[in-house]
């Protein structure tokens, strides 16, 4: 059994606030969209399955770039955006955090019958996935969400997160399907972090082959476990820094966004006039869609295009929000009438920024970039969650098998 990857991410507290909440739905469920449209369902899983997509994805929708409440709710904003919708875009978003987890098999169930797929098939292999990950994997780590993702194929992605509640840190896992070949015969190879001794057995003797993995990976060397799976290890420190980020890929989004040659260019290939704040926006949403898995080993660089909820690495300017979400939206409204031209200009317009990148070496000034957009925050109608002060509660998941 493969793992697609691992993230490791300080554990926070807060809440989503509902004007952002509904934001993330909607861009989350227009980014997929897109990615479907241009490449299909099986390409949109694989990126699900990728700790950090993920987490760019997170990023440029406006949650915190590297706490465990990305994971809550991205997943979240998209099963609400995508299950009205799940029958026309080709994938069912099922389980969730605490008791949501604890629908999952009545959901998969439902869609099996729905779509003619091997129900029992799938439940078993959702309470495997925790249970490895939950009881078999000796780490520290206990599951508080559980979400598996499926196509009508039988493609399916599982990402769940755990606490740890001696580290104050949570850990996110990713599997897919389709680096599934043999619960036997294909031990483990995406269980990544410090070594943590002797792995446990499972307690289900339902999962007898997962254990048969379990003790084949036991007695591998811990550099081939490590070589073999991506693994992304977030910071401590909250605010977003020069060293979290490629200066050099930031610095050509500011150039097509700031810069009037390059500016007017990407204006040209989108088929709009759209300010340069937009445009940004844009440019780094275009990159989740289009990119390849080597751009976001900078998971932060994405909080560049919509700010972040608790002022890192600025407020959320909502102003700009709409606007790029509007853009998608439109362009993928009329793309379903045959109007192509401008999805098929915010693909071009990560190629451009690409280029640039290539060819003219931009390097961006981290520090007069956050007093700009800190400067530009009012006019843009940034907000944050400090600005309507709400009452603080603790957001500790509790701990406990799913299933």
């Amino acid at each position: 059994m493969k793992r697609s990857g691992v993230a490791d991410l300080p554990l926070h507290g807060g809440r989503v606030p509902s004007w952002l909440a509904n934001r993330m739905t909607s861009l989350g469920t227009a980014i997929t969209e897109a990615v479907i449209h241009d490449y299909g369902t099986s390409a949109f899983l694989s990126r699900l399955s990728d700790p950090f997509w993920f987490q760019a994805m997170g990023a440029v929708m406006g949650m915190d770039w590297h706490s465990s409440g990305i994971t809550t709710s991205v997943m979240g904003a998209l099963k609400r955006g995508l299950s009205p919708r799940a029958d026309e875009l080709g994938l069912y978003v099922c389980g969730g955090r605490g008791r949501f987890s604890r629908n999952t098999p009545t959901e998969l169930l439902h869609i099996a019958d729905r779509r003619g797929l091997d129900g029992e098939g799938l439940v078993r292999t959702s309470r495997l996935t925790a249970r490895v990950d939950n009881n078999a994997i000796a780490d520290g780590f206990q599951i508080y969400l559980h979400s598996f993702v499926l196509s009508p194929s039988g493609e399916w992605v599982v990402v769940q997160q755990g606490l740890n509640d001696r580290t104050g840190m949570a850990r996110r896992y990713h599997w897919h399907s389709a680096t599934v070949s043999d619960f036997v015969t294909s031990p483990h190879t995406g269980i990544v972090g410090q070594n943590q001794g002797t792995i446990m057995n499972l307690v289900d003797a339902q999962a007898k082959p997962a254990q048969s993995s379990l003790l084949q990976i036991a007695r591998e060397k811990p550099e081939t476990t490590l070589a073999a799976a991506r693994h992304l290890r977030m910071p401590a420190h909250h605010d977003v820094r020069a060293s979290n980020i490629d200066l050099k890929r930031l610095g050509a989004v500011l150039a097509v966004a700031y810069d009037r040659e390059f500016h007017d260019f990407a204006e040209l290939l989108l088929l709009e006039k759209l300010g340069p704040r937009t445009l940004q926006s844009l440019a780094l949403v275009a990159e989740v869609v289009h990119g390849t898995p080597s751009r976001f080993t900078d998971p932060a660089r994405f909080s560049f295009a919509l700010g972040g909820k608790d002022r890192h690495p600025f407020p959320v300017p909502l102003k700009t929000y709409d606007e790029s979400l509007n853009f998608l939206r439109t362009a993928l409204d009329t793309a379903k009438l045959g109007g192509k031209e401008k999805l098929e200009g915010f693909r071009r317009l990560e190629r451009f920024v690409n280029t640039i990148e290539r060819n003219v070496e931009p390097h961006a000034d981290f520090e007069a970039a956050i007093a700009h957009e800190k400067a530009i925050s009012p006019s843009l109608n940034g907000r944050s969650v400090f600005d309507a002060k709400p009452r603080r509660r603790l957001t500790s998941p509790k701990q406990g098998s799913l299933f």
